[in-house]
């Protein structure tokens, strides 16, 4: 069946699976999760055990694998992590659809997961295509408008080839560039991830992998949904103090 999503919203069972009502549970879990990760326990067992304890459905256990970091992880990524003050007159290279598809998440309401590192990350998955949404432009534009006022002063975008439609997103964000007058460049790349680690540039992901390679990364996606979009639903699923 083709995809016919015109927004890049909410699961249908989000408003009752992520409600306030589920938090503790999920919150709970979240540590729970990581005092296992924290001893040596594989992921995959660890989320089966915190999962049947608290009666989590399947997207609900998405949602604090998605977010989940152990004690070190959490260490190496704070430790590499700088200010966006700091990026005044830097380049920056951008994990295209990790930070697109999540500014489109907030903007259509879909769920945004605040994990344990503080990094913002989605519940909307590709499945292996990009389809343009209602929200798109307007993430394009709130990113752009964040990353002027930054006066970071070149994006590096890198899409994933494999993904369909990469060369299509990548002509309409050139296009969009060129009209607002931003200094973008779009590449697509087999393997992003493996791109953006090696490189010494200041990184945008929430991609665990990635974060736990790169030698300097921002936290631009929270930063520009705290910023502008109000209204995204926000599920805190780090230490409530955060």
């Amino acid at each position: 069946m083709p995809d016919s999503r015109e927004h890049r919203g909410a699961h249908p069972d989000d408003a009752r699976l992520f409600a306030r009502d589920q938090w503790p549970a999920l919150q709970r879990g979240s540590t729970e999760l990581a005092w296992l990760l924290d001893r040596g326990y594989a992921l995959r067992s660890s989320l089966a055990l915190v999962g049947n304890r608290y009666a989590l459905t399947q997207r609900q256990r998405v949602a604090l694998a998605r977010c989940s970091s152990d004690a070190a992880q959490i260490a190496r990524r704070r430790a590499h992590e700088v200010a966006r003050e700091t990026v005044s007159g830097a380049e920056v290279w951008i994990d295209g659809y990790n930070l697109l598809i999540s500014i489109e998440a907030a903007l259509g309401g879909g769920v945004i997961l605040c994990g344990r590192d503080g990094c913002y990350r989605d519940l909307a998955s590709l499945y292996g295509t990009y389809r343009e949404v209602s929200e798109t432009m307007p993430a394009l534009h709130l990113i752009g408008d964040a990353f002027a006022s930054w006066k970071i002063d070149r994006c590096r975008w890198l899409l994933d080839r494999p993904v369909s439609n990469s060369g299509r997103l990548r002509a309409l964000m050139l296009e969009t560039a060129s009209v607002c007058q931003w200094s973008w460049d779009v590449q697509l790349e087999f393997n992003p991830d493996s791109v953006l680690a090696a490189s010494g540039a200041v990184i945008v992901t929430s991609d665990s992998v990635v974060l736990d390679r790169c030698a300097q990364w921002v936290n631009a996606a929270r930063g520009i949904i705290d910023d502008a979009v109000p209204h995204a639903h926000i599920v805190q699923l780090g230490p409530t103090d955060d």
